[in-house]
């Protein structure tokens, strides 16, 4: 299906990330609450439901959107996930449905949400060390999520990603361990530069932050083929015996903007329209006052009138 939603600069839009819920069970360092909406904490009663959900998805793909990602928080601390996901995944044009978690809760909820409809997980796993582990997430959980990974494997939820966000000092020196860890799961390995953003302190940034360059370079002398993934413009790095390594750097440049095509549905129900910029329009309001279809379809098309690039190429030439 040709995608339908196309932006003032051009960009079609076939995407949709969806917060479930802004719960979660651990307490990463670097967390920038994506899924959070200006003005706070949302409260509970406005959580979409399964069947809210079921519907925004059928909608999104009368409008041409086919792929979707569910994150958090922890989208499986929904009481209720395998629904959601039963719910989405039974709409005809789904062509992708994916989950980015923590892991904690797979080795219990793999096999049902595989059943339901979940095609494939991202998995965050900074290290393998449990000390190390414990003090990113802020909870002593490694061996939940590494039999979460194998539950995940087993329940067919593949191809799986391990998301490791590089941190200086503390696991920059670990990443051709997750190399091989990664090899022997048959899995691939994003390598995750930090991003600076609204919710990440500067100092924070300034002593953790490490660029890609060199592990950019040592990858490329290691790799049997390099490509580079064109809508979210990372290179891909296929190494020996099988695993492949991608490189995912900070959205601050006008290239990955130019590609952008997704929009963000928080988990109060508002559509987000860029992850660095506080713009929402409500959704799940006029929904939950009897919109009708083409009414909640046209906040959609107004969603993507008023999107724009972050960065664009004259900034960047600029600085």
């Amino acid at each position: 299906m040709r995608p339908r939603l196309v932006d003032r600069f051009g960009r079609p839009v076939d995407g949709l990330r969806i917060s479930v819920t802004e719960a979660c069970n651990f307490a990463c360092i670097y967390c920038h609450r994506e899924g959070a909406w200006p003005g706070g904490r949302s409260a509970k009663e406005r959580q979409m439901s399964a069947d809210e959900l079921g519907r925004i998805t059928r909608l999104a793909v009368e409008l041409g959107i086919t792929k979707f990602k569910l994150t958090g928080g922890e989208p499986t601390l929904r009481p209720d996930i395998v629904d959601v996901v039963a719910e989405m995944g039974a709409i005809g044009g789904v062509e992708d449905l994916s989950m980015t978690t923590n892991g904690s809760r797979l080795a219990e909820l793999a096999y049902e949400l595989a059943e339901a409809g979940l095609m494939r997980v991202n998995v965050s796993l900074d290290t393998l060390d449990p000390g190390k582990f414990e003090l990113i997430t802020g909870r002593g959980k490694l061996d939940a999520v590494l039999a979460g990974i194998e539950a995940a494997l087993d329940a067919g939820l593949r191809p799986m990603k391990l998301n490791m966000v590089l941190l200086r000092g503390l696991n920059d020196g670990e990443v051709w361990d997750m190399v091989d860890f990664a090899r022997e799961k048959g899995v691939i390995l994003q390598v995750i530069e930090l991003v600076r953003t609204p919710g990440v302190p500067a100092s924070f940034f300034e002593a953790y932050h490490i660029g890609l360059e060199e592990l950019e370079a040592e990858l490329a002398r290691k790799a049997v083929k390099v490509v580079r993934r064109q809508l979210q413009d990372r290179p891909k790095f296929f190494l020996p015996e099988g695993v492949e390594v991608e490189l995912v750097r900070p959205v601050h440049n006008s290239a990955f903007c130019a590609k952008c095509r997704r929009l963000r549905l928080t988990s109060d129900g508002r559509l987000k329209l860029c992850l660095m910029r506080p713009d929402t329009l409500d959704l799940l309001g006029p929904l939950r006052s009897g919109a009708s279809d083409e009414e909640l379809k046209a906040i959609f098309k107004r969603a993507v009138e008023l999107r724009e690039p972050y960065y664009r190429a004259s900034e960047d030439e600029q600085s």
